[in-house]
């Protein structure tokens, strides 16, 4: 299954373009399913009707979906939750010696934790694969900085389990029995709460790998010609390439019309002709643009014609480039690992042996590469941007 996720700044049209590169895949006879991690959703919105936490048909060939945290918390936490309730409830009972109160709603708050949203979004993608009824899955993401908890979700959980989860299960294994004579078992999590973390883990790892599927999946990249959103979709380019997702294409929206070139938005035309130039130095994929409409584009048949003119006869569902953002290759007898980063200065870069891996740290994100056997180990000769990919050289 093609996966297509589409983020940028707040406001940039996001969802519109998300849902123009589903009526254009639909087009061409793939099968889309669009999926909102979005806590703000607005794919109803932007089709002119109202949508539930269930998936809906909006029109020939393409379902939707606007994810609900709450409705989906049940399914995926309710283990956990249970727990959570529990120890709250044992808590409250040895404070005031009495029953408790009601407990639910505080657990639920507990556990809607920042980059929940983008989590349940993993288990999501997972779902829509699996069910095997869908060609294309077109994610639109939430903002840039929860997308980059989307992305850094995997490595966090896949390190706490490699590095705390079976040490803390075995520890719970031979503490238990002590508190159970001491009345005090149930502030421990029990192994049914273990084995569901264990579940979403593993559900997460799948998930992952569809994500670093680079015969797959793909970014697209959402930008307005504007100086504050062209920087920060610029940072975004270099985190989705140090997370080891490829962006293939990069949709510049509303762009000015010629006609804007005289009276009174003279000037802002030249500024936003600045912008597209940086944009075309900034972006080393291919860029589809579209001009500033005069309305809204709601609807199916509205967002239908956009695609065509977006993307013409091209289609989105295509791969417009392809890259491999994380590399290793031969120099000499040195091993060079390479990672695209486009448009960062190299004040903002630092890399970081630490034991087996590698922490790279590009401004406000930090990626703790795990290296392979072949590298792991050698010393770290030097670190180096060198135009826009950062070179780390290992020893022999």
């Amino acid at each position: 299954m093609r996966v297509l996720l589409h983020t940028g700044k707040g406001g940039v049209g996001k969802t519109t373009m998300a849902l123009t590169t589903a009526f254009g895949a639909a087009l061409h006879g793939h099968r889309v399913f669009v999926l909102s991690t979005d806590a703000a959703h607005s794919l109803g919105d932007a089709l002119g009707c109202s949508l539930g936490n269930e998936p809906a048909q909006a029109a020939a060939g393409v379902t939707v979906q606007e994810l609900s945290v709450l409705d989906e918390l049940d399914d995926a936490w309710s283990v956990i939750q249970s727990w959570l309730e529990a120890f709250l409830r044992g808590e409250r009972k040895q404070a005031n010696g009495g029953e408790g109160d009601e407990y639910e709603m505080v657990a639920e708050e507990l556990l809607a934790f920042p980059g929940l949203e983008e989590l349940i979004a993993l288990r999501a993608i997972r779902r829509v694969e699996a069910a095997g009824e869908h060609d294309v899955c077109v994610v639109d993401c939430a903002p840039t900085g929860a997308t980059l908890r989307l992305l850094r979700f995997p490595d966090v959980l896949h390190f706490f389990m490699e590095n705390v989860f079976e040490w803390k299960r075995r520890t719970m294994r031979v503490v238990r029995p002590i508190a159970k004579r001491v009345h005090a078992d149930r502030f421990l999590p029990s192994d049914e709460v273990f084995e569901a973390i264990q579940r979403l883990y593993e559900d997460v790892a799948d998930v992952r790998q569809i994500l670093l599927d680079g015969d797959r999946t793909s970014a697209r990249l959402v930008v307005n010609p504007a100086r504050v959103v062209v920087d920060e979709t610029r940072r975004s380019f270099a985190y989705l390439s140090l997370y080891g997702v490829a962006t293939d294409a990069v949709l510049v929206n509303r762009v000015l019309p010629d006609a804007a070139a005289a009276g009174y938005f003279a000037r802002w035309k030249e500024r936003e002709r600045q912008e597209m130039q940086a944009i075309a130095r900034s972006f080393p994929v291919p860029r589809f643009e579209l001009p500033l409409k005069a309305g809204e584009p709601i609807g199916p048949e509205a967002l239908t014609a956009l695609s065509r003119e977006l993307f013409g006869d091209a289609d989105p569902a295509d791969f417009f480039s392809r890259s491999r953002p994380i590399r290793l290759r031969k120099d000499e007898a040195a091993t060079v690992l390479e990672i695209d980063l486009p448009g960062v200065p190299e004040s903002e870069v630092r890399v970081v042996p630490a034991g087996h891996d590698l922490v790279v740290q590009v401004r406000d994100a930090q990626r703790l590469v795990s290296l392979p056997d072949s590298v792991s180990g050698r010393e770290l000769l030097r670190s180096e941007l060198r135009d826009g990919v950062l070179e780390v050289s290992f020893a022999p």
